[in-house]
């Protein structure tokens, strides 16, 4: 099968620090691959993969600070994609409404969208059901619960996976000294970094703050977060981390303080930490519910107090079973099957009947209805034309 596998500019693939989808990105064109199909991936030139790249700008532009419209770069790649339509069996973009447009101008072409953020803004909402034709596939099962009303073309639910086995693995984590808790992601409300410090002084321990702070969350920081650490020295921020050290921070950490309050679409730290044994300690919102197993994978507080009662769980917690689970569920493999799969069904959309029917024996992830039935229309063709001929 001919892949396109469309990226977000801001960061590489693999992002060299923070970047969520585009590390999930990454992950699905590796996995692609080894499954034998032929992927080409448009993303920064700054991209490590085992795809064929195609560079739509020299590096991620939020590294880049002489790019002023960083929508324009977006703009001016989805088309040129699409101008290259023919030579893919079907485009799989995740960069959100950008692609719409084009998606619905060309409904010959098979395209899917994964969509990666919240969906619950009004301003999301009318987007959306402005472009109800196209293909979406989300994330999680919660995250498609505040368009329920629109009535849009959900394909399906594909969980986000990464390369788990990568991660290290400790099982025996003591409680002593050396023991702390750690937070990742990024610096905002509605992550509940406050909550989370709150948590580690109540019961005693280092609290790791691994985490990424937007320009437009710099007030935040300055004026709530700075005052606060400087009130609980249990609290350590050391900024972004590269990969390599977030996986040393987390394989040592004793647990993940992720508090959020906010209808997280997925939270790739939550499968990371329990990659490496490390149970999640969060609220029932957004995607933990369908991500984090109670007393398995991690521990659900509603509750400042019951998130208190969380971290004293974990001295009896299960790390060699936290990751087992998290392998099972969460792996790059299990990611591209999914893909796959809604991949099939939205190329026999937009393929005529008669090919299909030509195309549906022996078909498999390495081809398509559409390439499948290539030979026999070119071979039908000729039959033709040497009957007519005769």
């Amino acid at each position: 099968m001919r892949i396109a596998l469309i990226a977000p500019l801001y960061e590489s693939v693999p992002p060299k620090l923070y970047g969520g989808t585009e590390r999930v990105v990454s992950a699905l064109a590796d996995a692609l691959v080894a499954k034998g199909c032929k992927v080409t991936l448009f993303a920064s030139g700054d991209s490590k993969t085992s795809a064929r790249l195609q560079a739509m700008s020299e590096e991620g532009l939020r590294l880049d600070r002489t790019v002023y419209d960083p929508l324009a770069h977006h703009y001016a790649m989805v088309k040129e994609v699409w101008d290259r339509a023919a030579e893919f069996d079907v485009i799989h973009s995740h960069v959100d409404y950008i692609a719409f447009p084009f998606a619905l101008a060309h409904p010959e072409v098979a395209s899917v969208h994964t969509t990666h953020g919240r969906l619950d803004k009004k301003e999301t909402r009318r987007v959306y059901q402005s472009f109800k034709g196209v293909h979406l596939i989300s994330i999680s099962a919660s995250q498609q619960d505040p368009t329920k009303d629109l009535a849009l073309n959900w394909m399906g639910v594909v969980p986000n996976g990464l390369p788990l086995d990568l991660f290290s693995f400790e099982p025996h984590r003591p409680l002593d000294s050396s023991a702390y808790l750690v937070f990742l992601g990024r610096i905002c409300p509605e992550k509940g970094i406050d909550t989370a410090v709150r948590v580690a002084y109540r019961v005693s321990m280092r609290l790791i703050i691994a985490a990424k702070v937007d320009e437009w969350e710099r007030g935040y920081y300055e004026n709530e977060v700075v005052p606060m650490l400087r009130d609980h020295p249990c609290a350590e921020f050391i900024g972004e981390v590269d990969e390599s050290k977030k996986d040393r921070l987390l394989s040592a950490a004793y647990a993940n303080l992720f508090p959020i309050r906010w209808p997280e679409p997925f939270g790739l730290t939550a499968i990371e930490s329990m990659a490496c044994g490390v149970p999640v300690i969060t609220h029932r919102c957004g995607a933990m519910v369908e991500i984090v197993e109670e007393g398995v994978t991690g521990f659900f507080g509603d509750t400042f107090e019951e998130l208190v009662a969380a971290v004293h769980k974990v001295e009896e917690f299960d790390r060699v079973r936290c990751r087992e689970r998290a392998l099972e569920r969460f792996s790059a493999e299990a990611m591209a099957d999914g893909y796959l799969r809604l991949y099939e069904k939205a190329i026999i959309e937009v393929t005529p009947r008669d090919a299909r029917i030509e195309a549906t024996i022996g078909t498999s992830w390495g081809t398509s209805p559409r390439t499948a039935a290539a030979p026999s229309q070119n071979a039908a063709e000729a039959n033709l034309n040497s009957e007519a001929v005769a």
